[in-house]
This record gives C-alpha cells, structure tokens and sequence, in this order.
C-alpha cells in the first residue's frame, strides 16, 4: 500500500523495526477505527491518543497498539503523546460541539502542529473536506470553513503536512452513506431540496484508507493539499437513483423545490434517517457547492493499483454487502455525539457529581448464565428493549424532534458488542462480557443517564439477572423530570427485566432449561 521509493532521509527508531511509528488521534470515529489496523497491516507500528482509551479496548487490534489517554486541546497530552512519533494523524473535529466550534477547531490544530514540530515529528496528515472552486471562503458552511482552516494551519506549522481532500465518503457506516441509503430505501418519491443537483465527486473509504496510509512516505519537501475523488462525477440524485439500482430498489421520484435550504432539509434528514440534526446540518451545507477534484497529484504519490480507485457503484456494492454480512468495523456514531458527557461515572466513590436516583430491579432466570448474557449483549437494535415498544418509540421521536440522536442508529453488530459502541440512544460505556453492560444515555436530558444490565450464574445452574437505571440530575428541572417520569418506571422497567428474563428461559437450549429446578422468586 505505500511505494518504498517516497521513503526520506535517515532511518529512524519506527523504521529500523520494521515501519514508521505512527500517531492516530481520532482512533475511536469512523475513519481512525479503520486507519489503525491499515497502518498495522503495512508494517507501521501505532499509538492512539484517545480521550477515552476503553472504548479501544474490545478493538480487534487493541493488544497491537500502544494508546495514550489525552486530548487534542490539551498541549502537556498531545507532547507526550508525539515522543518518538514519525508520522501524526489529525483526524479530529469539533463537528458543532457548541457554538464556540470554530476556535476549538483552531486551537487544537495549533496546539498539534507545535507539539509536533517540537517532537521532531517528520510528517502530519490530515483528512480534510474538498472545498469547491471560486467560492469565497466566507461563503462556505462554518464546518467546512473550519476544516479548511485546520488544513492552513497545520501545512503553516513548520512540519511537512499532507492535507487529503475528500467530498462525500462511500462506505459501510459513513454517515454521508448512511444518509444516502435511508433517503433512498425509505422514501420511493420524495421531495428533494435543490441541492440535489449538485455536482458531487464520491469517493470510496477504501481509496481513502490508501492514500492515507500512503501519504505516510511523502518525500521531506512536500507540504500540500491533494483532492481524492473516484473516477465518477454525480448530482446527488444521480447517486440516489443508482443507489436503487445497486440495491435492487424500483426506480424513484426525485421532484426538487427551492423552497428547502440546507438548515431546513437538515431536519428533513433527521427525521427520514438515522442520522441526527446536528451531524446532517453540516453535510447538506457542504452540498449546496459543487465539490469535484481539481487535481489528480495524490497519484504521483501514491498510485492507483489496478481496479482502483472504485467506481461509485462498486462502493456501494462493497458498502451493502458489509452491512448484510454483518462485518461493519465503525460507524459514524462510532465518535460520541457532540457534547456527550465523559464524566463523572456512576462507580464513582460516595458519587461526588450530587443526586443520585436509582431505580433497581432483581429476578432469578430458570436459564443458565450463558444464555441471560446473549440477551442482554443482544438488547436494542432490531431486538428491542422488551418492555414497551410504543413508550421507547415516542421517547426517541421526541429526542429527534429536540435535536437528539432517537432510537434509529440501531447497531454495529446483530449480536456482539464493544466498550464504544453506539446502540439507538445510548453509547456502549462499559462491557465485562458475561457479566456486565452498562450503557450511558446519548438522548437529550436535564441530566446524566446510565442503564446497568448484570449476570451472576447461580450454583443451582440458573442465573441471577440485576438491573439499574441511573439518572444524576442537572438543577430543578432534571430533578422534575426524574419524579415525572417514575411513575412509568415500573412499567418500563419492569418490564425490560422480566421480558429479558422469559427470553433468556425461551432462546436457552432445551436440555439445559430441563436441568433448571422451578423458579422461586414468584415472577411470572
């Protein structure tokens, strides 16, 4: 994947042992997660800095990296993070974090390029957005306007900088490709704003990964932008009807209006997709501009091996099969939403944040633990919550109408999960498998969230299942929500926990439910 002939200067530390040691920030989102086992995967060895390094924990290539905790804003992490480093991935956005993203965006691209020229690093690659030509920068959306700006400020920082360029990504979980193919799959005839005119040049993550991993052995004198784009040119209803066409769907009814602007199809998006408000808002603003490649350069770097790059119908193609295959290594929600809290923990001792309120339920399961724990790893997605489906449905539309992410980002996977995930409105924050899930809320509350699911196997052969709802509230108002909605709790979950408990007994193999002595606990 990269060409030994752009390798420079002396042999450093990272490539006597084999390959060049390589910095990822940004490990935990969509393209990071998938970078770190390329780079693997070429000889490089690796270190991500990640604020929270246990969501890397149940990576498939956690045992092969060396992960530092810190964050990109923080100058004292990011330097200890680059000691001995030789090439540093800036993969990293504020993404509408808060009305102050653009600064952050900026001090954090500063802090990055000192840091590294200070630890001798040779090279930084950054993954930025494809600006269309002859438009004013002050005309451009304020999240590609940033990303731009990061891009200047890092080629300015005294370290040679790749900047790669890329306009709608094409690939199994993307959130430009999720958006594509819930607009297309749920809606035969649709209303469309303008934009869907749009010239647009798609490119696939694959071809993405390449260059990325390829830009790593850029010779010493370059320090410049490289457009990425495939070999097709398409408006975005181009690429919604052959969208249809890859996926078998019957041909659909595209009527564009003027009438809706990037901020108000933004909310269309939203509601039609899995995708939230505030992650669509600025991927329809990048598309009111016609964004093609202006140059091919990155091939004189990095060159195109046979069957590359990817037509936009073998992207999708490759795209849809991951998703029926079940082998989606990240998604878009793979990040945490913007402004989703890090702490505190509801482990925390004596719980130094105030309020706690805890609503427990407890019930012995005629199943041994084995089977308990399927379910409770399986839960959410297109399994459910086993209690109350219409109660969970209105509660994630009511978060979709508020700006929240809903129940609709489902899962990475049908049956098995990891400390990071994302699962409908809650994010995967801590898994001993066998033992326990907790899950912190991502919706929209005056508070902070945790949902705790625990198995224990019982020296009978059965099992015990424990559960927890946790809420710790923000001011007057989380602590009315908390006393408005507990009225519901015994419904909701108390119903989750014995609905667990009866899947647990029906799904268990029938030999073992035989061995089970009666239940003694009186639950139904």
């Amino acid at each position: 994947m990269h060409d030994e002939e752009t390798g420079h200067g002396q042999e450093t530390a990272g490539e006597a042992a084999g390959g060049l040691a390589c910095l990822v920030t940004g490990a935990t989102g969509y393209i990071g997660g998938r970078l770190v086992p390329e780079l693997l995967g070429a000889g490089h060895r690796v270190r991500c800095l990640a604020r929270t390094p246990e969501k890397l924990r149940d990576m498939p290539w956690a045992d092969r990296v060396d992960v530092a905790r810190g964050d990109v804003t923080r100058p004292e992490t990011v330097g200890a993070a680059m000691r001995d480093i030789d090439v540093a991935y800036y993969l990293v956005h504020a993404l509408s974090s808060g009305p102050d993203f653009e600064e952050t965006d900026r001090r954090a691209a500063r802090i990055f390029g000192e840091r590294a020229r200070a630890a001798g690093v040779r090279r930084i690659v950054y993954l930025g957005g494809l600006t269309p030509e002859r438009v004013p920068e002050r005309e451009l959306s304020p999240h590609l306007r940033s990303r731009t700006e990061v891009g200047r400020i890092l080629l300015g920082s005294g370290v040679p900088t790749t900047v790669l360029r890329a306009a709608v990504i094409i690939g199994s979980g993307s959130a430009s490709f999720e958006m594509l193919r819930y607009l297309t799959e749920r809606l035969p005839a649709m209303i469309t704003p303008k934009w869907v005119h749009t010239r647009i040049q798609p490119v696939a993550v694959r071809d993405v990964l390449r260059a990325l991993v390829g830009s790593a052995r850029m010779p010493a004198e370059v320090n410049r932008t490289f457009d990425l784009g495939g070999p097709d040119v398409l408006t975005y209803r181009q690429m919604m009807r052959r969208y249809a066409a890859v996926a078998g769907l019957p041909r659909r009814v595209i009527v564009p209006v003027p009438v809706l602007t990037p901020r108000l199809s933004s909310y269309w998006v939203g509601l039609v997709t899995p995708v939230p408000q505030q992650i669509a808002q600025p991927l329809t603003e990048s598309l009111r501009h016609e964004v093609v490649r202006r140059e091919q350069d990155i091939e004189r770097h990095v060159p195109s091996p046979p069957g590359y790059p990817l037509t936009f119908e073998e992207s999708v193609s490759l795209a849809l099969e991951r998703i029926r295959e079940a082998r989606v290594s990240t998604r878009w929600s793979s990040a945490s939403v913007p402004g989703a809290p890090s702490d505190p923990l509801p482990t925390d001792p004596d719980w130094a944040g105030g309020s706690l309120y805890t609503d427990r339920r407890e019930l012995t399961v005629d199943a041994p633990a084995d089977a308990l724990w399927r379910v409770i790893e399986g839960i959410g997605g297109e399994n459910g919550w086993y209690s109350f489906p219409l109660a969970w449905a209105v509660r994630g539309r009511l978060d979709r109408l508020v700006g929240g992410v809903g129940l609709r980002r489902g899962r990475r996977d049908a049956t098995r999960l990891r400390a990071g995930d994302s699962l409908d409105f809650w994010r995967v924050e801590e898994i001993e498998r066998g033992r326990l899930l907790r899950l912190r809320a991502e919706m929209r509350l005056p508070g902070l969230a945790w949902l705790e699911m625990y198995c224990r196997a019982e020296p009978d052969g059965r099992a015990r299942y424990s559960q927890r709802a946790l809420f710790h509230p923000h001011g007057l108002l989380g602590h009315a929500y908390w006393w408005s909605v507990s009225p519901f709790h015994a419904v909701v979950f108390g119903g989750m926990a014995r609905n667990i408990a009866r899947t647990a007994e029906r799904t268990a193999p029938r030999h073992t439910r035989d061995r089970q002595p009666a239940s003694d606990d009186g639950h139904p």
